[in-house]
C-alpha cells in the first residue's frame, strides 16, 4: 500500500509540475502580446508571477516537499506557502485581468459575465472565502482528515488544492487588486481580516497544545509555533494593502485641497 502511495504521489507530482510550467510560460508570453495592443503590462507583475508558482512548486517537489511528507514542521512551512504566500503573490500579479486582456472580446464578456454571477458572488463574498479558507484549515487538523490525507494520493492532492484555492479566494476577497466581484466596505473586509487572523492563531495554540493524531508532541509544539509566528509577515501585507487603499479611498484629493485653500 505503501508503494502504491508513493507510485501515486509522484504521477500527481509530475502532472502538478507540468501545469505550473505551462502556467509560468504562459503568463509573460500573455503580458507581451498584450502590451503590443495595450499599455505596457508591467514587469514587476511577472515578476510576482513567477515567485507565487516557484512557492507552489516547493511545495510539490524538492527537498521541502519531501520533508513534509514525513514531518509536521515541513508541512507546516508547506502549509504557510501555498495557503498563504502564493496566493498574496498571485493576486498581486492580477492573472484575471490580464487573462481578460488577452482573450477575444466576446470570450472575455463571457468571462466577465461569470465573475459577476450569483454563484461567483457568492463564493467570493469574504465571510465565504474566510470559512472555506479558516473552516478547512480546522477540519484538517482537528479530524481525522490530516492522517487520511498521507494515506491516499487523491485526498493529499485535494487537501493541497483547497488550501490554496481558499487562500487564493481569501486574499482576493480582502484586497481588491484584480478584477472582483464585489466593492465591499473597508470596515466590513477589516473585520473579517481580524476574525481571520484571530481564529489562525488559536487553531496555532490549539495545535501546539494538542497535535493532529499520528504528529508526535515535539513536532506538534514546533509546527504550531510555525503556524502562529510563521504567517505573521504574510497577515501584515494584507494589513498594509488593506490600509493604504483605505486611505487613498479616503484621502482629499489635491484638487480639492487647493479649492478649500
Amino acid at each position: 500500500m505503501e508503494h502504491d502511495m508513493q507510485q501515486g504521489m509522484d504521477s500527481l507530482e509530475a502532472m502538478v509540475i507540468v501545469v505550473l510550467f505551462l502556467a509560468f510560460l504562459f503568463y509573460p508570453l500573455a503580458a507581451a502580446l498584450t502590451s503590443l495592443k495595450f499599455r505596457p503590462w508591467p514587469l514587476y507583475r511577472c515578476f510576482l508571477w513567477g515567485f507565487g508558482i516557484f512557492s507552489i512548486a516547493l511545495v510539490i517537489t524538492g527537498p521541502l516537499a519531501e520533508f513534509a511528507q514525513g514531518n509536521f514542521v515541513g508541512h507546516m512551512w508547506t502549509h504557510l506557502l501555498l495557503g498563504m504566500l502564493a496566493p498574496l503573490l498571485l493576486v498581486l500579479a492580477m492573472p484575471m485581468k490580464l487573462l481578460l486582456r488577452s482573450l477575444p472580446v466576446p470570450l472575455a464578456r463571457k468571462v466577465s459575465w461569470l465573475l459577476k454571477s450569483k454563484p461567483f458572488q457568492l463564493l467570493s463574498n469574504p465571510i465565504t472565502a474566510l470559512i472555506l479558507n479558516i473552516g478547512g484549515l480546522y477540519v484538517l487538523y482537528l479530524t481525522s482528515l490530516f492522517e487520511w490525507m498521507h494515506q491516499s494520493s487523491i485526498v493529499y492532492l485535494i487537501v493541497h488544492l483547497h488550501v490554496f484555492l481558499a487562500g487564493y479566494l481569501f486574499t482576493a476577497s480582502i484586497i481588491y487588486i484584480d478584477i472582483t466581484a464585489h466593492r465591499l466596505s473597508f470596515l466590513f473586509r477589516s473585520i473579517i481580516l481580524i476574525v481571520s487572523l484571530a481564529a489562525h492563531k488559536i487553531l496555532a495554540k490549539r495545535i501546539y497544545a494538542d497535535p493532529p493524531a499520528g504528529v508526535p508532541g515535539d513536532q506538534g509544539e514546533v509546527g504550531g509555533q510555525v503556524m502562529y509566528y510563521g504567517g505573521d509577515f504574510v497577515e501584515l501585507v494584507l494589513i498594509i494593502i488593506l490600509c493604504y487603499q483605505w486611505y487613498k479611498a479616503t484621502a482629499p484629493r489635491k484638487s480639492e485641497s487647493v479649492e478649500e485653500g
